[in-house]
C-alpha cells in the first residue's frame, strides 16, 4: 500500500504544477495586465498565488481534519526550507547569480519578519485571531513597498519573459517524451485534464472561468494531498507533520524549482534568488495567516499547533536565512556553484535531520544542536 500512495502523491504533484503552470498562472497573468498591475505587485500578489497555491489550499484543508492541522502548517514551513536551500542553491549551481542587493535585502528583511512572526506565535502552541491578523497585516505592508520600489529604484527588468521560456521548456520536454512509456501515460493525464478546461486558444475570453476550474482543481487535489499524506506517515509509523515537511513540500515546490532553474540556464540566476525569497514570505504570512484568521472568524476558537516538530523546523528556517545571508556577504552578493552545493548539502542534512527525529524523539533538539555548533566555533577560533 506504502508503494501505492507515494505513487498517488507523485501523480498529485504532477497535475497540481500542471494546472498551476499551464491554466491558473495563464488566467491571473491575463487579470494582472487588465487590472494594469505593476510586475512588482503582479509578482506578489496574484503570481504569488498561482505558484503558491497548492501550500495554501493545503494548509486549509489540513485546518478542517481533526488530529491532522499541523500537515499544512508542516507544508509551508517545509516548502520555505526547500525554496531557501535547493531552489537557490540550484540556481547556482546552474549558474552563476550576479545579485541586485536592493531587493534582496529587501525581500530577506521581510523574510526575517516573517519567521520572527512564527516563533513568536508558535511559542504557545495556539494561533488567535490576533495573532493571524499580524501576518496579513505583514504582507500588506510588503505589498505596499512593493508598489512604491519601482519609483524609489527603476529595475528595467521584464518578468513576463519567464513565462514564455517555461512555455518553451514544455514544448522541448514533450518532444523528448514521445516514444516513451511514462511519455504516453502522462499524455493521457494531459489530454484528461485539458478537457475539463477551455480550449487554449479560447483563454484569453474564457480566463475568470480557467482561473475558478483551477482553484477548483487545486482544492480537490489539496485535499487528497492531505489524506495520502496522513496514509503515509501511518504506513511508516512516522508523525504526519515529517511527511508535510517533506514530501509534500518537496512535490508541493517542484514548479518553483523548475521555473528557476529556467530562468538560471538564461542568465537571470538574480530573478531565480528573488523568487525564491519572495514566494516564502507570500508562503508564510498568506499560506498560514489566511487559512488561521479563517478558520478562527469561521469557528470563533483557536488554533492549536504542535510545537515539537514544527518549532524545531523553524529554528532551522531562521538559520537558513543566516547561512543565505552570510554567504551573499562574503560572496559580495554573487553566488556560484560552490555556495549551491553547500546549501544544497544543508538541505540533505535537514532531512535526514527531521526523518532521523521522527524515529529517535529523543535525538537532540535544533537549540541543542545550535548551542553545540556555537561551543564547537568557538572551541576552533
Amino acid at each position: 500500500m506504502l508503494i501505492l500512495y507515494l505513487g498517488a502523491l507523485v501523480l498529485i504533484f504532477y497535475l497540481l504544477a500542471k494546472i498551476c503552470d499551464q491554466y491558473f498562472v495563464n488566467s491571473l497573468d491575463i487579470i494582472a495586465k487588465k487590472w494594469k498591475l505593476s510586475d512588482d505587485v503582479a509578482g506578489a500578489t496574484l503570481m504569488a498565488i498561482g505558484s503558491s497555491a497548492p501550500e495554501f489550499f493545503t494548509a486549509l484543508i489540513a485546518l478542517t481534519k481533526i488530529g491532522s492541522e499541523q500537515v499544512g502548517a508542516g507544508t509551508i514551513v517545509g516548502s520555505a526550507i526547500f525554496n531557501i536551500l535547493v531552489i537557490v542553491g540550484m540556481s547556482s549551481i546552474v549558474a552563476t547569480a550576479y545579485l541586485n542587493w536592493r531587493p534582496v535585502i529587501r525581500d530577506l528583511l521581510f523574510y526575517v519578519v516573517s519567521i520572527l512572526i512564527l516563533l513568536l506565535t508558535f511559542s504557545d502552541g495556539v494561533i488567535s485571531w490576533q495573532e493571524a491578523l499580524i501576518y496579513i497585516f505583514g504582507y500588506v505592508v510588503y505589498v505596499l513597498i512593493l508598489s512604491r520600489w519601482s519609483g524609489w529604484f527603476p529595475d528595467k527588468k521584464n518578468l513576463d519573459i519567464l513565462a514564455e521560456d517555461v512555455e518553451a521548456f514544455e514544448r522541448e520536454e514533450k518532444k523528448h517524451e514521445r516514444g516513451r512509456i511514462y511519455g504516453v501515460v502522462l499524455s493521457f493525464f494531459d489530454r484528461s485534464l485539458a478537457m475539463t478546461f477551455p480550449r487554449h486558444e479560447h483563454i484569453q475570453k474564457s480566463y475568470w472561468r480557467v482561473f475558478w476550474i483551477s482553484i477548483i482543481w487545486i482544492i480537490v487535489l489539496s485535499w487528497a494531498l492531505v489524506e495520502l499524506a496522513v496514509l503515509t506517515a501511518h504506513s511508516l509509523g512516522i508523525p504526519e507533520v515529517i511527511i508535510a515537511l517533506t514530501i509534500l513540500a518537496t512535490g508541493t515546490s517542484i514548479p518553483d524549482l523548475i521555473s528557476s532553474l529556467i530562468v538560471a540556464k538564461k542568465g537571470r540566476g538574480d530573478m531565480a534568488v528573488s523568487n525564491a525569497v519572495g514566494s516564502n514570505v507570500f508562503d508564510i504570512l498568506i499560506g498560514l495567516g489566511f487559512p488561521w484568521l479563517l478558520y478562527v472568524l469561521v469557528t470563533g476558537g483557536s488554533v492549536k499547533v504542535g510545537t515539537e516538530n514544527l518549532f524545531s523546523s523553524i529554528l532551522l528556517l531562521f538559520f537558513t536565512v543566516i547561512a543565505l545571508l552570510f554567504l551573499l556577504i562574503s560572496q559580495k552578493f554573487k553566488l556560484g556553484a560552490r555556495s549551491g552545493y553547500f546549501l544544497v548539502g544543508l538541505y540533505i542534512l535537514y532531512v535526514c535531520y527531521a526523518v532521523y527525529g521522527a524515529y529517535y524523539p529523543d535525538a537532540w533538539s535544533v537549540g541543542e544542536l545550535l548551542t553545540y555548533g556555537g561551543q564547537v566555533l568557538g572551541i576552533v577560533r
